[in-house]
């Protein structure tokens, strides 16, 4: 299995405090790997930093066997790296047809092989898709902003805590949406605190802890782990 990104030796720093220590962390073609972590532990500047929104002051970001850390977020998006960001964060004066139009504006405005492939994850969408995003509940709306970022067409889609202000039974089906996104063939990298369920659907996982990777392992042992019970999982 191919290395689609790679981070290696990161070190990134917000003015004097250091923030990412040496991080070291890869996700290979079409695996769902999951970032775990409680609050202030560095997950978002992980994100941030594969997207060019932080650069490192050491330390190299890969991306499709090319080296892209000096690279500008537009450039790496174009390469096919997709967010859905914390709180999905969607037009929310525009329609759902418009939010997933605009996931697609560097193929301007998508295909119709592109929406139909969004439609038939998320029927919801198509009844829906002159409705103005901001009208739709916290369930949707995370609908509409995975659809918008599957419209360009991703090799990697990035997660920003998408458990984060919905009820149990919505983040038991969003997670599984997102299991039916990372079978479709997309490679996924989930930042989340609630571990249970993201490592319940994912191939491997890194725990984070004030900047630094504390354990590494695939999903069913680190499930396993007694630290890891004891820290995320509550028991």
């Amino acid at each position: 299995m191919s290395v689609l990104l790679e981070l290696s030796g990161i070190n990134t720093y917000y003015g004097p405090i250091h923030i990412l220590q040496n991080l070291n962390l890869k996700v290979n073609e079409g695996e769902l790997v999951c970032l775990l972590g409680g609050n202030a532990s560095g997950k978002s500047t992980t994100l941030k930093t594969v997207l060019g929104i932080v650069r490192p002051r050491t330390g190299t970001v890969s991306f499709g066997g090319e080296d892209v850390t000096d690279r500008p977020t537009s450039y790496r998006i174009g390469r096919g790296i997709a967010i859905v960001p914390e709180n999905r964060r969607l037009f929310a004066p525009m329609t759902v047809l418009e939010n997933l139009q605009m996931g697609a504006y560097l193929r301007k405005g998508g295909t119709k092989e592109d929406f139909d492939r969004v439609y038939s994850l998320f029927p919801l969408l198509y009844e829906r898709r002159s409705q103005l995003a901001g009208t739709m509940s916290g369930g949707e709306q995370q609908m509409v902003a995975m659809g918008r970022a599957l419209m360009s067409r991703p090799r990697l889609m990035l997660m920003d805590e998408p458990s984060m202000g919905l009820a149990p039974i919505l983040v038991e089906r969003s997670f599984e949406i997102i299991r039916q996104v990372h079978e479709s063939g997309v490679a996924i990298l989930v930042v989340e605190q609630n571990a249970n369920v993201s490592l319940s659907i994912a191939d491997r996982g890194y725990v984070l802890s004030t900047g630094r990777v504390v354990l590494s392992d695939v999903a069913s042992a680190l499930l396993g782990h007694e630290e890891l019970r004891k820290a995320y999982l509550g028991r």
